[in-house]
C-alpha cells in the first residue's frame, strides 16, 4: 500500500527562540496560510474557534527502532512513542489545537503555534472539548 498527501498550507510564524512544547502550553500566534484552491474549504470556520491541524513533521529526524521509547523533554525516564508528543515517530504526523484569531481569504492567524514556520499542513478539522488554560 502507498499512502500519498500533498500539504494544503503551510504555518507562518514570526516566533524566534524555542517553541513551545505543546500547544496547550503555547502563546504564540502565527498564520496558517492556506493554498488559494482550497480557500472556500475554509467557509464556516468562526473566530474563536478551536480546530485541529494535522501537520507534518518537515524537520523531525528519521525514526527507527531505537526511538521505539524516548526520554520525553519533561521526564527523565523512557516512554513509548505512542504515549508521547515526540515529533520522532513511524509516521511524522502531528496534530495541535489552535485558536482561531481572525480570518482574510486563505489566511487563518491563530494562537496557541507549537508548529515551526514553514510547516506543511495537510489537514485542518473542527476541534471541540478541549480547554487549553
Amino acid at each position: 500500500m502507498t499512502i500519498e498527501m500533498h500539504p494544503i498550507g503551510y504555518v507562518r510564524t514570526d516566533h524566534k527562540g524555542e517553541m513551545p512544547r505543546h500547544f496547550s502550553v503555547s502563546q504564540v500566534k502565527g498564520t496558517l496560510e492556506i493554498d488559494k484552491k482550497y480557500e472556500k474549504g475554509l467557509e464556516d470556520l468562526k473566530v474563536g474557534q478551536d480546530i485541529a491541524v494535522i501537520f507534518y513533521f518537515h524537520k523531525s529526524k528519521e525514526f527507527s527502532l531505537e526511538n521505539i521509547r524516548q526520554v520525553p523533554r519533561t521526564k527523565n525516564y523512557k516512554k513509548g512513542v505512542f504515549s508521547i508528543c515526540s515529533p520522532r515517530r513511524p509516521n511524522p504526523v502531528g496534530m495541535s489545537v489552535v485558536t482561531i484569531l481572525d480570518i482574510k481569504e486563505n489566511l487563518v492567524f491563530v494562537q496557541s503555534i507549537d508548529m515551526f514556520d514553514g510547516t506543511p499542513i495537510l489537514d485542518i478539522k473542527p476541534f471541540w472539548g478541549l480547554n487549553k488554560k
